[in-house]
């Protein structure tokens, strides 16, 4: 049987995705460029594996010969709580609350191949959730999942900008699906509020700046230079998102359980982080995203907090 458009969607959301969408697989020539200027100013900071496999990066048929379609997916990760801000407690990002989205994905992932293949199988693929070479971004833009916001996430008109992206490069065609408008108008309120200012121009960030990749991808000490402007964020950061817009006016709860809060994941006590020992570090962020800034790291970013 021929797989078509409506049997990948409905699938899709059958599995749990909330927004499907079908890019050409052609190389990506301006986005490239974009990646090598953004690299060439050293932005990427500690991301060596940024520097790797660039050629794959703009062209999928690399990772997949006889590559035809990107199929682009998107999960909502939205849940509605708040912090309590106490000055001893350190905030976590929204993603990192509940369940590591990667455990989640790649089982629906693995749930939406093998279903199309069942289908025909002749279908072809090799999916990926931002741990593989693939300009995820880039491939939700193009198939029109949202457009690229000035905080460099994309933006869904229905969802904001609080969703996970995945993409299946597939030897399959389909009927493309077109990108949309830039919606972002002459809306500066991500730059403006970013206490590092890590946003350096529309579109573009300065991973040397962002409290995200200082509190999780850095290896090294925080610099002294960003005392007083983390706003107590133990984990990543959302404050270029919270203030969007899109995302205070229309996100809505996600549909998927495992994405809200687990083991007061939310906000942590700084005093605890900095004595806890390592085997309740590996028990309570097992599966969480948190582990990826492992203890050493953790206790850092706390210490940074703490002064």
């Amino acid at each position: 049987m021929k797989l078509t458009n409506e049997i990948v969607v409905e699938k899709a959301k059958t599995i749990g995705f909330d927004l499907v969408g079908f890019a050409k697989a052609e190389a990506l020539g301006v986005e490239g460029q974009r990646l090598e200027e953004w690299l060439s100013k050293d932005y990427q900071s500690g991301m060596s594996y940024m520097e790797r496999n660039k050629e794959k990066r703009k062209d999928v048929s690399q990772i997949l010969p006889g590559a035809k379609c990107v199929i682009s997916l998107a999960v909502n990760y939205y849940t509605d709580h708040g912090y309590t801000n106490n000055s001893v407690t350190g905030k976590v990002s929204r993603y990192a609350w509940g369940k590591d989205y990667h455990l989640i994905i790649w089982e629906m992932l693995e749930k939406l191949e093998k279903g199309l293949k069942e289908i025909d199988p002749e279908f072809e693929s090799n999916s990926f959730v931002d741990t593989g070479p693939v300009m995820d971004k880039a491939w939700a833009v193009r198939a029109g999942i949202g457009w690229l916001g000035k905080h460099t996430n994309v933006i869904n008109k229905l969802l904001g900008s609080w969703i996970f992206i995945a993409n299946i490069i597939t030897n399959y065609e389909f009927d493309y699906t077109s990108p949309i408008s830039d919606f972002c108008g002459s809306c500066t309120a991500c730059i403006d509020a970013c206490p590092t200012d890590a946003i350096v121009q529309e579109y573009v960030v300065d991973s040397n700046k962002c409290i995200s990749y200082l509190t999780i991808e850095n290896k090294g000490e925080i610099s002294d230079e960003f005392k007083n402007k983390f706003n107590n964020w133990l984990f990543g950061c959302d404050i270029c998102q919270d203030v969007c817009p899109w995302n205070y006016k229309f996100a809505r709860p996600t549909m998927i359980s495992d994405f809200n809060p687990l083991n007061d994941n939310k906000e942590i006590d700084l005093h605890e982080v900095m004595n806890m020992p390592e085997e309740n570090f590996k028990e309570k962020f097992s599966e969480s995203p948190l582990s990826r800034a492992k203890l050493s790291g953790l206790k850092r970013n706390a210490e940074f907090l703490l002064g």
